[in-house]
């Protein structure tokens, strides 16, 4: 599919006065067919191109998950408030700070504006809107009920994003401290311990064996220093191309997370969150059974609940009931099964799974907090065993001249 670009346009309105402006389109044939449907006889449209500052003040720009799910909510919100779709474009695109989410909002009002379907114009950008997305709107275009979707689907990536976050909370905090102490402990040993092994020198005594391997530690650190940073960068770097590209390094990095302990129990938790949510959402929206398990696989963030999804939809669609796929399977959680065998017999199934999602993701929550209450005394601990050990070690030296000092004026 072609990108959108922005055209400068100059013509004669309807009453025949001067009008100019700007306008996103493919090519300059669509900008003029477009300003024709607004009543405006366009007599020169050139694309406008950006200065070389502009370029560089956009680039810094990214269009992230979150601005997608603002954008969802605002144009539910202003759908349900009876706005027209390409206004309620407008509206939202003057809004919005991030300049590449309103490049992209402009660009999907554009083709609807050209007579595409909303579902159709977000199809060409998947890498911000992905199929269940793309879905979930064609349905509710097709039921002409598209401000409820919209609404739904708001909720769903709002709900999300949140679990995300949490997710993200339990990574990164003890990771980010222990990063902190690493870097702590580097600038004592290169800058700091240095000064004290100079006077040291002059003691003329041999110095204490903790306090040799901390000086040792600070030489290795003084001449290596740059191939230590460089070959850490170096292992970073190869992992996330690793990951990146091969799919069987990212299966086995999603299996090992699960085993882990405390984390694993959270991804568990999560991957089972999504599943319900994303499957209630699907379900609701009115997506058949079989086509909602098989959007909801890519959703749950991890292989080995995705690969149970895929067998689950392949048992439903060959006649298994939901609740013995799922059982079959052997992930689920005997609760989620038990809410999903109460869904298929009282024919309220999205509603149950809904409240399964709320449970999970709740459940998620006080882990992450439970986590993270346990790991504030264990990297104090940490920091304190690295920091003090070095501190300890600087100066044993100087409580051992300090005793041999004090024996001898006795």
């Amino acid at each position: 599919m072609a990108d959108s670009a922005v055209f400068v346009y100059e013509g004669t309105d309807r009453a025949g006065k001067k009008t100019k402006g700007s306008i996103t389109g493919v090519n300059a044939q669509s900008v003029k067919v477009e300003l024709r449907k607004q009543g405006i006889n366009a007599k020169k449209v050139t694309k406008k191109t950006e200065s070389i500052l502009a370029k560089l003040g956009s680039a810094g720009g990214k269009v992230t998950s979150t601005d997608v799910t603002l954008f969802t909510r605002q144009m539910a919100t202003m759908m349900k408030a009876g706005v027209p779709l390409v206004q309620s474009f407008d509206i939202v695109a003057d809004g919005l700070d991030n300049p590449k989410m309103r490049d992209l909002v402009k660009a999907v009002r554009a083709d609807v504006s050209a007579g595409n379907s909303f579902a159709s114009a977000i199809r060409k950008h998947p890498d911000h809107f992905d199929e269940l997305f793309c879905n979930l709107v064609d349905s509710g275009e097709q039921s002409g009920s598209l401000e409820t979707m919209l609404e739904r689907v708001a909720t769903y990536k709002e709900k999300t994003e949140s679990l995300k976050a949490k997710i993200k909370k339990a990574m990164t905090y003890p990771i980010s401290v222990v990063g902190v102490a690493c870097i702590v402990s580097g600038i004592l040993l290169i800058k700091v311990v240095p000064q004290f092994e100079e006077i040291f020198a002059g003691f003329g005594a041999e110095l204490p064996a903790f306090t040799q391997m901390v000086i040792g530690l600070s030489e290795f650190a003084q001449t290596y220093w740059f191939a230590i940073v460089l070959a850490i960068a170096a292992v970073v770097v190869s992992l996330g191309q690793v990951l990146k590209r091969s799919e069987a390094a990212r299966n086995f990095l999603d299996r090992l997370l699960l085993k882990l302990p405390i984390v694993g129990d959270i991804i568990n938790k999560s991957a089972v969150a999504r599943f319900a949510r994303t499957l209630s959402t699907t379900f609701a929206a009115g997506v058949p059974l079989v086509d909602a398990l098989r959007s909801v696989a890519g959703a749950t963030g991890n292989i080995v609940y995705s690969s149970a999804v895929e067998k689950i939809a392949d048992d439903v669609s060959s006649g298994t009931q939901l609740t013995f796929a799922m059982r079959a399977t052997g992930v689920w959680p005997n609760m989620v099964m038990q809410m999903t065998s109460i869904g298929e017999e009282s024919g309220s199934l999205d509603e149950m799974l809904d409240k399964a999602a709320s449970y999970f993701e709740e459940q998620v929550d006080n882990s992450v907090d439970s986590l993270t209450d346990l790991m504030e005394p264990i990297i104090m601990s940490v920091l304190g065993v690295l920091v003090g050990g070095l501190i300890i070690a600087m100066y044993l030296p100087i409580f051992q001249l300090g005793a041999v000092v004090g024996g001898d004026s006795h």
